[in-house]
């Protein structure tokens, strides 16, 4: 079993092993992972954080042993928190950062950090303060940073901000925490799913007060939330069909 970590700020992970395949998600950069398989430029990995999987480019991540990847799984936690920042190697060069990167590789990069970290669990009243770091990012499938999130990538970063874990996609998520029966039940913080016509979980938000709910829907947005779904305020028609409210914190 081969090991790596990303060393670089932000690198698409693909569905296939070449650059023209979509993009499933991003390794952010101190982001870990199982080298699962190889071929040719291509490796196809499994992240330490979710267990998401998929191709990254080879020339994009720097290998590492079996005890340097058990000692990043012990590590704490220690991520940067604001929009975007930097680290630095011995030569001064800049390498930009974007929020949520996990800085537990620095040493074993040999890189610098001075930026503002999270070094521990926030309350959960803080998850929408937390949010809004993301507002008015736009829409990428397979994003996680605020140049380009997805709805699932948004409530998990939102989420590993606050020192909480949860899976990548939707779907995923949907199976985590406790299922509320009603919209009055939920608090700033709960996640709010969706579903289409054959009934498949596609969406995902952040509930916040007073009715409503911060999502990833062409772009990092703040819209109504009643028992139908999602109103839409500038096209005042319901987007998603509300399907299930999780407690997660």
């Amino acid at each position: 079993m081969q090991y790596g970590i990303c060393n670089l700020g932000i690198v698409p992970i693909r569905i296939e092993p070449t650059d023209t395949s979509e993009m499933v998600t991003q390794a952010l950069y101190g982001d870990y992972f199982k080298v699962l398989e190889q071929r040719r430029n291509w490796s196809r990995i499994r992240f330490a954080y979710d267990n998401y999987e998929g191709w990254i480019d080879k020339k994009q991540f720097l290998e590492i042993d079996a005890s340097q990847y058990a000692d990043l799984s012990r590590a704490n936690i220690n991520l940067s928190k604001d929009l975007v920042e930097f680290v630095t190697d011995d030569s001064d060069h800049l390498y930009p950062i974007p929020a949520g990167s996990n800085m537990n590789g620095l040493k074993l990069l040999g890189h610098h950090f001075d930026g503002l970290t999270l070094t521990s669990k926030s309350p959960k009243e803080n998850i929408v303060k937390s949010s809004f770091l993301y507002l008015n990012s736009p829409y990428l499938w397979g994003g996680k940073t605020p140049f380009g999130i997805d709805c699932s990538g948004f409530t998990q970063m939102v989420y590993k901000l606050n020192g909480y874990k949860i899976q990548r996609d939707a779907s995923q998520q949907a199976k985590q925490g406790e299922p509320l029966s009603f919209i009055e039940e939920s608090e700033p913080g709960d996640l709010a799913f969706f579903d289409n016509a054959e009934g498949n979980i596609t969406h995902v938000g952040i509930i916040m007060e007073n009715n409503y709910i911060i999502h990833a829907h062409g772009r990092v947005r703040i819209d109504r939330l009643d028992h139908s779904g999602i109103y839409n305020i500038d096209r005042n028609i319901h987007t998603h069909k509300l399907r299930v409210i999780k407690k997660i914190v």
